[in-house]
């Protein structure tokens, strides 16, 4: 990586630290991310990648959470966050019925539908009705320009499943609040300020559809906090791969259907270093663009999923079901196997010449000369009250863990008396509405965040003027009991 942090004038920003940043760190957090988003999605992949660890009783795909099986199940073995289609064959151990419950997606998801179901409303502090309606339609307009109401249902879903979410202001399709900006080879975009002056609110609105607000996945993010305070942000560093709409220039193989492969797509290797004063971007490790940033303060809000004390990242409510997600997998892949073995009938055959040729068939007579031929019956399947026990039991673990049990997805099992009463159902779904509640302060505060960057943002760019205290907004949550 060739850096030239100059523009920056900070002795702070080596290039030396952010190339280990990138080139070091950025590899092991995305290999931790990625886990994290494979339990909760669980991909599948086709099974039988080099031909081996594959048996009868195999199925034609393999998914992500089988990463967390013990081999004498998949009969392969997995290294890392690797993906479950790759890993190496466990020898002759043949592979087992695999089953697998995701019982990480659906807790998320009602998690995401408690908090960001029914929307949410922003309430101006600023003074005046008609101040306060004009900030509050600016506000509407940012968002639904942003995806609406699908913005903080991926807000919600990112940072469940991470333990954060950070929030890019753009303005105008630039990088941070900027409104000029000077690509690698001198030449000049800018848009002058005078040009953004609305003259009627009606083209404030059409402007405010400008302010992009770009959710960053966690294995992008490499934020450089201030030293003696984590919760500053000092500069922000994103790094990701970015496919182009052209062909690599080097063609690989061809596909199986005689067409173009691919890895043949072009893929740039994209970097954007974002400071309180000004900006960068490189693409395959040489200057792209730069510019100033007219915020004044780094672009980004960070939101965590739940506050974890002395880390920037938050609790992840994926990571910490990952260990009884895999018992419970490996529990029902278990009985998935002795189900197999005992459910059809099977017989032993003792001194009978050429039982092998000899369907059993009703009405079908087999004779022999030895008197001590027999014919043994065995299997069925029998109860197993522990397993089942054991099986229930994880599942209540998880329950406990995730704060959401099955009555949140509408599963009614046993009598759970009248639940009429508004009383009745805040004890039913305690858990669910506890973590609701604490997640209401930490994404509400981010929320109010993001609401008070963009006023700034079309403050500074000379759109809609509004003083400090015009910025703040309250967030208001819709019950999810209603």
């Amino acid at each position: 990586m060739s850096f030239d942090f100059e523009i920056f004038a900070d002795a702070g920003l080596s290039e030396e630290f952010v190339s280990w940043l990138i080139e070091e760190q950025w590899p092991l957090l995305s290999r931790q991310f990625d886990r994290l988003w494979e339990y909760y999605q669980n991909p599948r992949t086709e099974a039988g990648v080099n031909g081996d660890g594959i048996s009868e009783n195999g199925r034609g795909y393999v998914q992500a959470q089988e990463v967390g099986l013990p081999a004498r199940i998949t009969g392969r073995c997995y290294g890392g966050a690797d993906a479950a289609g790759f890993g190496r064959s466990a020898g002759p151990i043949q592979r087992k019925e695999v089953v697998i419950e995701n019982d990480i997606a659906w807790r998320v998801n009602a998690m995401v539908d408690f908090l960001f179901g029914r929307g949410i409303k922003f309430v101006s502090a600023a003074e005046g009705d008609s101040r306060r309606r004009d900030i509050e339609s600016i506000l509407k307009t940012v968002f639904e320009a942003n995806g609406g109401a699908v913005f903080f249902q991926d807000l919600a879903v990112l940072g469940s499943v991470y333990g954060f979410v950070d929030c890019l202001v753009r303005w105008g399709g630039l990088p941070p609040a900027d409104c000029s900006a000077v690509t690698s080879n001198g030449t000049s975009e800018s848009t002058s300020k005078a040009a953004l002056a609305a003259s009627s609110f009606e083209e404030v609105l059409r402007a405010a559809e400008g302010v992009a607000l770009e959710l960053i996945e966690a294995d992008r993010a490499l934020p450089v906090l201030e030293e003696h305070d984590y919760k500053k942000i000092r500069y922000y560093v994103q790094h990701f791969v970015q496919a182009r709409n052209e062909m690599a220039a080097e063609m690989g193989p061809s596909s199986l259907f005689g067409g173009r492969g691919a890895d043949q797509r072009r893929m740039t290797a994209v970097t954007e270093v974002l400071g309180a004063g000004a900006w960068q971007r490189y693409e395959d490790g040489q200057l792209a663009a730069e510019g100033a940033n007219l915020l004044g303060r780094v672009p980004v809000v960070h939101v965590q999923n739940l506050s974890q004390p002395g880390f920037y990242e938050g609790l992840s409510d994926v990571e910490q079901l990952i260990g009884l997600q895999d018992e419970l997998n490996t529990r029902l892949s278990d009985r998935a196997s002795r189900v197999t073995m005992q459910s059809f009938k099977m017989y032993l055959a003792k001194g009978i010449e050429g039982v092998g040729d000899k369907p059993v068939s009703p009405g079908r007579m087999w004779c022999t000369d030895n008197m001590d031929a027999a014919i043994e019956e065995f299997g069925g399947d029998g109860n197993s009250p522990s397993e089942n026990m054991h099986i229930a039991e994880v599942r209540e673990a998880m329950d406990k863990v995730s704060g959401v049990t099955p009555v949140v997805a509408g599963v009614l099992k046993n009598k759970l008396g009248n639940l009429s009463s508004a009383v009745a159902l805040k004890m039913t779904f305690m858990g669910m509405l506890s973590k609701t509640y604490r997640k209401q302060l930490t994404y509400g505060q981010g929320i109010r965040q993001i609401c008070a960057m963009v006023l700034e943002t079309l403050d500074k760019a000379g759109v809609f003027k509004t003083s400090e205290r015009e910025r703040e907004v309250k967030v208001v949550f819709a019950d999810p009991l209603q």
